[in-house]
């Protein structure tokens, strides 16, 4: 059995959950000659969901059996399943729990169920409070998915780990399909996450990337004497043989200014924000179903850059949201002139399948979304390539991802990059270095969000 993953760290942390569980039901995990293949699939966007099926097809090539989970597979299930018949089997996250089981029936020739698709909203109570009375009853991908916690198999050997504090959200973005089929929040118990960690920093992980659709609400559905992201930090970053911990995925309107110092003062936290901006005008965030404008997501950021100056900050946009007017793109504009922000996404609005921003009006004509993708785009390539000028004669801590060689340069993060989206550093001289080291560097040159550094000590 093989086992292919597409889409964000939520969904490496699910495939090494798979692998833990189907190497408990007897399957072993070959890179090569697999008999059966599963799909981690990704449905968040369009590319994402085109993407999978082509996965999917060319895993089918090979001859081996097909069986798709993840994101798509819960959320179109039979749907999927009808349209491709290359794959053998569709499972959602509820059967999860006997996938070694269904795998053999996939094996052997046996029919296997599809999924049937259901919002996932639904399927916990609303109050946050009751949320965790019903946790045990309630399969929830990245909680064990149930009341035994799923021994995690890491799939690769790399330094940095994706580890999931919680699944789920509770907000409802207009444009924004994950709620449906990843369910309502719900946070995993501090001492389950502490447990896990001290695993992987077991198996030689440097560096927690903690994870979530939302971390900023992260303890709300816990008891008050269990903690929220601001106690659970310190717990993380005391683990030995830990030597970073990255928060990603933290909402503006909920980013309180205890949670922005303890990122910033916590040792071993990076000073690393991962802010979901989306847009800066307050028109069209409204019409998104989020809060904030311009202004207040400024002084978001001056708050965070009083505590820690050499912060990193990135954000995601989308551009030609419907009625979006050129006003609101000069506001993000100077949102954008004035943060400058150390890295950047920016993404052009595509209708999704049940969305609320499925049926709005003032859609914006493709080649006009298009028009504003690269004039915002070139933008933030100008500024993001400004802000990494900015950082040539510090001091960074650089974690070595990949060592020298003969056809590759030796490659690091900083603080401010986070793992694939962020930029990386360049090591001069680095032959001696080797990967999981940290090493304390100065840069000396900066190509667009890439830095280039010089090693002065360990």
């Amino acid at each position: 059995m093989s086992l292919l993953t597409l889409g964000c760290a939520r969904n490496e942390v699910d495939s090494e959950e798979l692998a833990g569980r189907l190497g408990e039901g007897g399957w072993e995990l070959v890179d090569e000659g697999a008999d059966v293949v599963v799909v981690n699939t990704c449905g968040f966007v369009e590319q994402a969901k085109k993407d999978s099926v082509d996965t999917l097809l060319a895993a089918s090539d090979t001859g081996a059996k097909v069986v798709a989970v993840g994101c798509m597979a819960e959320r179109y299930g039979k749907e999927l399943a009808d349209s491709l018949p290359e794959a053998a089997a569709v499972l959602g996250f509820d059967q999860y729990n006997d996938l070694a089981e269904r795998l053999q029936d996939v094996l052997h020739g046996k029919p296997v169920e599809s999924h049937v698709p259901v919002d996932r909203r639904t399927l916990l109570p609303i109050t946050p409070v009751k949320r965790q009375e019903a946790k045990e009853g309630v399969q929830v991908p990245g909680h064990g998915w149930g009341p035994t916690k799923v021994q995690r198999k890491r799939l690769d050997d790399a330094p940095v780990a994706p580890l999931k504090i919680a699944s789920g959200c509770d907000r409802r973005c207009s444009f924004c399909a994950i709620p449906s089929f990843r369910g309502a929040f719900v946070s995993r118990h501090p001492d389950e996450i502490v447990s896990e960690a001290m695993w992987l920093a077991e198996n030689g992980v440097k560096e927690l990337f903690l994870v979530s659709e939302n971390s900023t609400s992260y303890g709300k559905d816990l008891p008050r004497d269990q903690g929220a992201l601001e106690q659970l930090l310190p717990r993380l970053a005391s683990i030995p043989g830990i030597e970073r911990v990255r928060v990603s995925y933290l909402q503006p309107a909920e980013t309180k200014p205890s949670l922005v110092a303890a990122i910033a003062k916590t040792d071993k936290v990076a000073n690393y924000f991962d802010m979901s901006f989306q847009h800066s005008s307050e028109n069209v965030l409204r019409r998104m179903r989020r809060f904030g404008d311009t202004d207040s997501f400024l002084k978001l950021v001056w708050q965070i850059r009083e505590h820690a100056p050499e912060a990193g900050i990135r954000s995601n946009f989308i551009v030609g949201f419907p009625g979006e007017t050129e006003e609101d793109l000069r506001e993000l504009e100077r949102f954008l002139t004035e943060a400058r922000l150390d890295a950047v996404g920016i993404f052009g609005y595509s209708d999704e399948d049940g969305t609320e921003a499925e049926e709005l009006d003032g859609k914006l004509d493709a080649d006009v979304i298009a028009e504003r993708v690269q004039r915002i785009g070139n933008l933030v390539e100008e500024l993001t390539s400004q802000r990494a000028e900015d950082r040539v004669g510090t001091e960074v801590t650089v974690l070595i991802e990949t060592e020298e060689d003969d056809e590759s340069d030796c490659v690091g993060r900083a603080e401010h990059q986070a793992p694939e989206v962020d930029g990386e550093c360049i090591v001069l001289d680095a032959e001696n270095l080797k990967r999981g080291d940290f090493v304390r560097c100065r840069v000396v040159d900066s190509e667009g969000v890439d830095l280039v550094v010089e090693v002065i000590g360990t």
